[in-house]
């Protein structure tokens, strides 16, 4: 009724400084879609175990689906129920994207080059049963089966013994379902920007304190671009004296390792660049200093977003122009331990940093083919470097390859611990092609 959708729609314009619960929250979800129909979709990925909507509101110029070229960027706060600062911010940015597009150019420009997925919360449960707000741990940091959702992923590491929970196998399916390229997971606690690897072994050289990935470059300017557009993370004083992060950032390992993790999980079986954000040395705040942690988080949170245009795109196509999925297209000299693959469209997306790179396309059972691309910074034109691949020899579909659960990274060391750690890289890409074959 007309009643109904004017008091929808006043409740999307009032977004207050305040926590909102369940009922308030999908509320105001409901209000925002229904004053921004053409510029937002929302929908609900799965349940709680409690049975609570796991709320997802896309932004973009084509939210309802995935448009070729247009690459997917994603935000989820509340994975510890206690942890509520990233909760409040978010939806306190979904405010400011909706209000600011059509006025503002750059929004305008973000949200008709990127599709942004907002979960404001992964664990509603954990939300609801915080009854006492507090700085430090409670009950509510894990879900209803008293899991820690961030210990609760397959690990590449070591086998993650945990049973896996309805808003874990949720995420799981929404990261297989898109073609994520960048993402945060938003904490509180403490005060830093975190980045992959969270675990390790002696191949990513955790022996030394830190758990390198291929990519670690581009992770380290990840996480110092939220952390130098936030207002005082860069400062690295942490949230006490004893732990200091230089510019705000730390590789996860060498702050404390951690089995089972979200970051960890969308950067090998993802594919997408996901990093931690601690936003709060207090995890469930006081509500009138949320107004001052959306100001503190603000430019960081777009800036942040505006990376998914780093590096280079295109599309992998057979002799007659269709698409070639599964196809393996990486940068050389970075080849990720489950090889990257282009999607159902044929397209692929690497972030990199500005340079020259050669990229390899391999269609299993073919000649692989090698371009040489000079990246610049393409972030502020709000669109990658796009290079497509034409195989003309090729006009089938290759087999859809699944990388599989196990701890991959176990399977190198055992290779052979004498073998230099890139040895250990190509020798399962090699077992991988052949497993796909």
């Amino acid at each position: 009724d007309v009643v109904g959708i004017l008091c929808l729609v006043s409740v999307a314009a009032t977004l207050d400084f305040k926590y909102h619960h369940a009922e308030k929250l999908e509320k105001y979800l409901k209000g925002v879609h229904a004053e921004y129909p053409s510029l937002t979709h929302l929908h609900s990925i799965g349940r709680s175990v409690e049975g609570r909507d796991l709320w997802v509101l896309v932004l973009g110029r084509f939210p309802t689906h995935h448009k070729i070229g247009i690459p997917e960027f994603k935000y989820v706060a509340n994975m510890h129920g206690d942890e509520t600062v990233g909760r409040e911010i978010l939806l306190h940015l979904i405010d400011f994207l909706v209000t600011s597009y059509g006025r503002d150019p750059v929004i305008t420009r973000l949200l008709n080059n990127t599709r942004i997925h907002i979960m404001p919360t992964m664990n509603p449960d954990g939300f609801e049963a915080t009854k006492v707000p507090d700085c430090y741990y409670t009950r509510g940091r894990y879900n209803k089966n008293g899991e820690d959702l961030n210990r609760n992923f397959p690990d590449a590491f070591e086998n993650n013994n945990a049973s896996i929970q309805p808003e874990t196998q949720a995420v799981m399916n929404w990261i297989k379902n898109e073609t994520f390229v960048l993402s945060a997971n938003l904490h509180g606690g403490a005060l830093v920007a975190s980045y992959t690897f969270d675990n390790g072994n002696s191949v990513t050289g955790s022996s030394k304190g830190y758990s390198r990935s291929p990519d670690d470059d581009v992770f380290i300017h990840l996480a110092k671009t939220y952390s130098s557009h936030h207002a005082s993370m860069y400062k690295g004083t942490g949230c006490d004296n004893r732990q200091t992060f230089p510019e705000g950032i730390t590789n996860g390992y060498s702050w404390y390792q951690l089995e089972g993790g979200m970051q960890d999980y969308n950067y090998v079986w993802g594919q997408c660049f996901e990093i931690t954000l601690e936003l709060s040395c207090c995890k469930y705040p006081p509500a009138d200093q949320l107004e001052k942690f959306w100001r503190d988080n603000k430019v960081a949170l777009i800036e942040y977003i505006k990376q998914v245009h780093l590096g280079v795109k295109g599309q992998v196509t057979d002799k007659n122009g269709n698409p070639i999925p599964n196809a393996i297209v990486e940068a050389k000299g970075r080849p990720h331990i489950c090889p990257y693959r282009t999607n159902e469209q044929g397209e692929y997306y690497l972030l990199l940093l500005p340079g020259t790179y050669v990229i390899n396309a391999t269609v299993p059972g073919f000649k692989s083919m090698l371009k040489t691309v000079e990246i610049p910074d393409n972030t502020g034109n709000f669109s990658a470097l796009k290079q497509d691949f034409s195989f003309s020899e090729v006009s089938f579909r290759p087999r859809v390859a699944s990388c599989p659960k196990i701890p991959l990274y176990q399977e190198l060391t055992r290779a052979s611990a004498a073998v230099k750690p890139t040895l250990h890289v190509s020798v399962l890409m090699t077992a991988l092609l052949l497993i796909f074959k």
